[in-house]
């Protein structure tokens, strides 16, 4: 009788793990295919050659870029990470790398998430979400433009923020930020993977008060506002939805709504005139993690046009193979200019 339960509870176990390993799959999208869709008026940004993580574009055209994220592949992880700038007016733009001022870890710099805030004197203040030495920061900087020049503001350091990857700015010293796990040990971080834990969430952050606004996400990655300031909108990368929630006076969120997508969603860019949600999602992120260059990850870019209705549009504009650019993280608009960024891989500029 022993052993026969011994080899029920076996049995049960291995149905188990079974269940995790093909759930996990399918929230990886591991081994999906997706025909290539391209679009006529593209080239590669010369210039950028280890990753274009996060894109924030401010209206006069300035277009701001997280590169050299590390935590997956990394075609130089002996390089620190970098803020990149292009001006979008320029005929054929170029990044340049922003110097920041002195007093500031540049060797242990890995940004992932920024965002930026126009104050009421027309400074521009840039967020990035930092992981020096595998933790979790947020840098405040102020941007110099006639000198190209970042001046290093503060560090913010919280146990709320433990494990930070989307931003978006409300104020000079103020942002709602996601966690996309919700341990930061790697070990638990794949255990938390494996079972498919709903733990990751939402944190409201000020000098005054720091706080959880949202929550029950497998991972929450981009995170962007409409432009009126009254809705915020969620991805939920292992999730493939977006969360769209009423933003209240005292920052508080509430949950309006779910889209649910076919696909990996990463990055939130908003069309200030339009209010429309520009997506940049990988096709497989279980190629992010074991990266091989023979079979390197896909791309995605999503539109979705009118998300508060009952019936949004969601138009696939641009699928890659891997073969331009491999496993995109954003897509971002200004005027009639798509830019389109990857991970830790380079970056494409599309003319629409």
């Amino acid at each position: 009788m022993g052993k026969l339960l011994a080899l029920a509870l076996v049995g049960i176990l291995g149905a188990l793990v079974g269940e995790r390993i093909i759930a996990l799959r399918n929230r990886f999208c591991a081994s999906r295919e997706v025909k290539p869709k391209r679009l006529p008026n593209c080239h590669l940004i010369k210039g950028i050659e280890y990753g274009s993580e996060d894109i924030d574009i401010l209206p006069n055209g300035l277009a701001f870029i997280s590169s050299g994220v590390k935590g997956l592949h990394s075609f130089a992880p002996d390089k620190p990470g970098e803020i990149l700038l292009m001006d979008l007016n320029e005929k054929n733009p170029r990044p340049a790398e922003l110097r920041i001022s002195r007093g500031f870890d540049l060797a242990s710099f890995n940004p992932h998430g920024i965002s930026t805030f126009i104050g009421d004197d027309d400074a521009v203040y840039l967020f990035v979400v930092n992981h020096p030495h595998s933790k979790t920061t947020v840098e405040l900087f102020k941007f110099v433009e006639e000198e190209n020049y970042l001046v290093h503001l503060k560090t913010i350091r919280h146990e709320l923020l433990a494990r930070g990857n989307g931003i978006v700015a409300l104020g000079p010293d103020s942002f709602y930020a996601t966690n996309d796990f919700y341990f930061s040990e790697r070990i638990l971080m794949y255990l938390e993977l494996f079972l498919g834990l709903t733990w990751t969430n939402v944190v409201y952050y000020s000098p005054k008060e720091v706080k959880e606004v949202a929550k029950g996400f497998y991972s929450a990655n981009g995170i962007n506002m409409s432009p009126d300031g009254k809705y915020v909108y969620v991805a939920d990368l292992l999730g493939h939805n977006i969360h769209v929630f009423e933003k209240h006076a005292n920052f508080s969120l509430s949950p309006l709504k779910v889209l649910q997508l076919d696909t990996l969603v990463d990055n939130i860019s908003i069309d200030p005139y339009t209010g429309d949600l520009w997506l940049g999602c990988p096709i497989d992120i279980l190629k992010l993690f074991l990266y091989d260059p023979e079979k390197p990850p896909g791309s995605q870019v999503f539109r979705i046009q009118d998300i508060l209705s009952e019936k949004p549009s969601v138009t696939q504009v641009y699928v890659d193979d891997g073969s331009i650019i491999q496993g995109s993280s954003v897509a971002a608009l200004y005027g009639k200019k798509l830019l389109i960024g990857t991970v830790f891989h380079r970056a494409l500029s599309c003319d629409l």
